[in-house]
């Protein structure tokens, strides 16, 4: 099992244009494994500009994105992307330890 998330291009510039739009460069995106969803777990995003000892810190492009250390065992070996098509652009997670995902890709199980 790799210990890294890893950050796509897209994804950092996106994380990069909100926290400009938000008005504060503190700002990074906090990624977070949560119960709930129809799979048993889903994925909480949020803008936040405290980082906690145990974060996981990944910085590409002038974007931060932080994973506290529970998330960090549900997401070791997951990419980080931003995507845009017909229906809309969100971020997506290719985690490798999901067993199942939901049909909009925000719930998983393991």
């Amino acid at each position: 099992m790799s210990e890294l998330v890893t950050v796509t291009d897209s994804a950092a510039k996106r994380v990069a244009f909100l926290v400009e739009q938000e008005g504060n460069p503190k700002a990074a995106l906090r990624i977070a494994v949560n119960g709930g969803g129809c799979s048993g777990f889903q994925y909480g995003f949020s803008l936040d500009e405290e980082r906690q000892d145990d974060d996981l810190v990944i910085e590409k492009h002038g974007a931060t994105v932080l994973v506290d250390m529970m998330s960090q065992l549900y997401l070791a070996g997951s990419e980080v992307d931003f995507v845009e098509d017909v229906i809309g652009s969100a971020f997506q997670i290719r985690n490798p330890n999901a067993k199942s995902e939901c049909g909009c890709g925000t719930s998983f199980a393991v």
